[in-house]
């Protein structure tokens, strides 16, 4: 399944213009408020009609003003969830769910309601009010309601947006399930959070007052150091992957990237699983030779790839550690006085404790 679109269009003060594809898994727009994220969202879903362009789902076209195309949102089969779950206060978690599921297409294929319900952790919610459910709770109610519908594609509109930390990190692990389960469902995700990003894209795409940036893996495009701008200095870093081998008796887990070891704490997955890790690129330091005697053992040998200046007096360093790319934050002091330079081999240094649980994901 994919989506292709071309938009553009005026509003007072704003104009939009985007080209952009998304294939499988999950494509995140990411920008700052105002960038016309929600925007996207609304013409896909035909909340919006645009002054012109084109949208297609798996070549199915939904709109294309040179040929009078536009095909209402009940009959796109694309399922959403906004920012407030919007849920039917009057009935029950079951009956909301249900509800979804007289939206879908007859004859069409999808998952059942045991399936929704265990897939998002429904069981013990089924005859509860909406009233007595958290703000978690009722995203999830909302994400099932939407996948009974049995649409072709989700379109998730900043869902986690009005959730506190608590409530955010308990309904992320359903988005990572919902992301690599048998569904595989493409989901077009909205969010100016940089961490729900790196937990969740397949596929990145950077958006700036109606432009696109940037746009391809989220991998790449978040090693990328011309891209820190746009993910703001503080916000930047790249995503890695890593096998879990150990948990110690202390706390510390031991986990394999294709550069060496790493140990980090708050890492709750089994042993054996494959999980995501955001490193900051404010948290990666830079040695020209292997250091001894530090807290540290976190001691990656790391290849410089690029060097991108910044406005100020930092720059960014694009780092190769084997098989997997890392970021680095320096001044440009430090860049002039330790030689850094393409194709220099040298040493990255992570901190354990900098690597927070909320940025670990499976």
């Amino acid at each position: 399944m994919s989506l292709s679109l071309t938009l553009s269009h005026r509003f007072a003060d704003f104009a939009l213009d985007i080209t952009l594809e998304a294939g499988p898994g999950i494509t995140a727009l990411f920008g700052r408020s105002g960038a016309g994220k929600s925007t996207i969202i609304n013409a896909v879903g035909g909340l919006l009609h645009p002054n012109s362009g084109r949208i297609a789902v798996d070549g199915d076209v939904l709109l294309d003003t040179d040929l009078g195309i536009f095909v209402p949102p009940h009959k796109r089969r694309l399922g959403t969830v906004f920012q407030d779950a919007r849920l039917f206060p009057h009935l029950s978690v079951s009956q909301n769910l249900m509800f979804g599921a007289r939206y879908a297409p007859r004859g069409s294929s999808g998952p059942a309601l045991k399936d929704v319900v265990a897939l998002l952790g429904l069981q013990d919610l089924l005859d509860r009010a909406p009233a007595t459910l958290s703000g978690g709770q009722k995203q999830r109610v909302a994400l099932g309601r939407a996948l009974l519908s049995h649409p072709r594609m989700l379109l998730m509109d900043e869902p986690l947006a009005s959730l506190d930390g608590p409530r955010k990190q308990e309904i992320l692990p359903f988005l990572e399930r919902l992301r690599d389960g048998p569904l595989g469902l493409p989901i077009l995700y909205v969010s100016h959070a940089v961490d729900e990003i790196a937990r969740l894209a397949d596929t990145l795409v950077l958006i700036q007052s109606g432009r696109v940036q940037a746009q391809g893996p989220l991998f790449d495009v978040m090693a990328d150091p011309a891209a820190v701008p746009l993910l703001g200095v503080r916000e930047a870093g790249a995503v890695i992957e890593a096998d879990v081998l150990a948990h110690g008796t202390d706390g510390i887990s031991t986990l394999r990237i294709s550069a060496g070891t790493l140990e980090l704490p708050g890492v709750h997955a089994e042993t054996g699983a494959r999980v995501r890790l955001r490193v900051l690129a404010q948290d990666v330091i830079l040695s020209l030779t292997r250091p001894e005697g530090l807290s540290s053992v976190n001691v990656l040998p790391v290849e410089v790839e690029a060097i991108h200046p910044g406005d100020g007096p930092g720059a960014a360093i694009a780092l190769r550690a084997n098989q997997d790319r890392l970021l680095s934050r320096v001044t440009a002091r430090a860049v002039t006085e330790l030689g850094l330079r393409p194709g220099l081999k040298c040493y990255a240094i992570l901190k354990a404790t900098t690597v927070a649980p909320g940025s670990i994901g499976r």
